[in-house]
């Protein structure tokens, strides 16, 4: 089995890596930050690839995935987790691009690929990381909550689309809600944090089971609930 993750640098990507070398995969790692890449690489026993993928750079990183993909020679899975998140008490639109120009453009981009390659191996599995974060918008970091829900639908998109291809590609979008990553690296009262070596024990779980949804872990379901039934008064308390 081989597998591609993009955005394996750090936090979920690089804990989910190791969790495929570890069952067998032949892993794909991409991301930014070549250096760690490499580190990551030198602890694996099955066979590893790597690339250095920026995906903000949409056009670059579409060809650098597809080279990817033909290095490796038939892959099975391809796990999109890229993505940032600024938080600030001032709204300022540089930030939201960003997060916009990975989240949302740079997803984009990495899904067309992964999806045609697929389309075109007539089988293969998608996983996209969303977040719990896009069940309702958040005043603290707006561009961040909306780029996640951006993501789950578009995931719910390709799953649709492959119905429509009738094509067996697996469509998996993830929700985590908060696991120890370098994106919450100082972030106060948060609960039910979860390391990322058990978010990606999980989420490896639902990759196995081909879920097209997945809560890591499981109880942010019920969170989940709560965010939706809140009303505004509320739910605004907590941004």
């Amino acid at each position: 089995m081989k597998a591609i993750v993009v955005g394996a640098s750090s936090g979920i990507g690089e804990a989910l890596a190791r969790v495929l070398a570890r069952n067998g995969y032949e892993v794909g790692l991409a991301a930014r930050r070549g250096e760690l890449l490499e580190r990551l690489a030198g602890e694996f026993e099955t066979k590893s690839y790597i690339k250095i993928i920026d995906v903000t750079q949409y056009a670059e990183a579409m060809a650098r995935l597809e080279e990817l993909i033909r290095e490796m020679g038939d892959v099975d899975l391809i796990v999109i987790n890229s993505g940032v998140g600024y938080k600030s008490d001032r709204l300022e639109f540089e930030n939201q691009k960003k997060t916009i120009d990975v989240n949302v453009s740079g997803f984009v981009a990495m899904a067309v690929v992964a999806y045609n390659y697929f389309l075109t191996r007539k089988k293969g599995h998608i996983v996209g990381i969303s977040s719990i974060a896009a069940v309702r918008g958040s005043g603290g970091s707006p561009s961040y909550n909306a780029s996640k829900a951006f993501e789950y639908n578009y995931m719910q998109g390709l799953r649709s689309r492959a119905w429509h291809d009738k094509v067996p590609i697996a469509i998996t979008a993830i929700q985590p809600g908060y696991v120890e990553t370098p994106l919450l690296q100082g972030a106060k009262n948060l609960f039910w944090m979860a390391s990322a070596q058990d978010a990606a024990e999980q989420i490896f779980d639902a990759i196995r089971k081909k879920r097209k949804q997945a809560y890591i872990t499981r109880r942010w379901r019920l969170i989940a609930w709560l965010m939706r039934v809140a009303p505004d008064w509320m739910y605004f308390r907590i941004r």
